[in-house]
């Protein structure tokens, strides 16, 4: 990933932070010069100090028998992004050299995959996932809600992914390479447009306050 360094982030906590907020990652592989991709909500952890990604896959999901054999696969979550006008810029009046440009939040993870099947590695993953994302609603649903017989018949018709992360980048393009008042400038107009995730990431990556805001 083309990244600046203006707009490198290093610190692995907020790499983890970011796929913690966003786990839905396009999982891209190769194989036989033939390119997968396919959008799946990870689980991500640390072990012995290093991040693993967990998910599952469908059987019926070819992807799955291209990384079998621990195969190096690229991992892709996406933070905030938004459109970023020119009309922001307080140097758009000073001399009208301004162009459009995209903000965004992306974390990128590579690694070796290897593939898990069976009810003793599946049952606590999607137990896990389910319960991470049904955690905050008022009536949680929990998988032993459903049938056991029922579970058990899902559980066989997919297969469990982990990815033991080798490298871990993040590219947080956020308006840093901007002068002060044009930064000023595209967060206020993200802030009235509604995109206050960005707008936050603008005022905090360019020094603008100090609020700690979801990546």
């Amino acid at each position: 990933m083309y990244s600046p360094p203006q707009f490198e982030e290093t610190d692995e906590t907020v790499l983890r932070a970011l796929i913690e907020a966003h786990p839905l990652g396009l999982l891209f592989s190769t194989a036989a010069s033939e390119a997968m991709a396919n959008p799946v909500p990870f689980l991500v952890s640390v072990r012995d100090g290093a991040t693993v990604l967990r998910a599952h896959l469908s059987k019926a999901n070819p992807q799955w028998r291209h990384i079998q054999d621990g195969a190096h696969v690229l991992v892709v979550f996406q933070g905030a992004d938004s459109y970023v006008t020119p009309s922001w810029y307080a140097s758009k009046a000073e001399h009208g050299k301004v162009v459009p440009t995209w903000n965004y939040a992306m974390v990128q993870a590579r690694g070796s995959a290897s593939v898990h099947e069976g009810a003793d590695w599946l049952g606590p993953q999607v137990a896990e996932l389910t319960d991470r994302h049904e955690a905050e609603r008022p009536e949680a649903w929990k998988v032993n809600d459903a049938p056991e017989a029922f579970v058990a018949a899902q559980l066989r018709g997919i297969v469990g992914i982990e990815i033991a992360v080798t490298e871990l980048t993040g590219k947080w393009k956020v308006s840093q390479n901007r002068p002060e008042a044009d930064r000023r400038g595209v967060q206020a107009g993200l802030s009235a447009e509604g995109e206050t995730a960005m707008a936050g990431l603008v005022g905090d990556r360019g020094g603008l306050h100090n609020d700690k805001v979801k990546p």
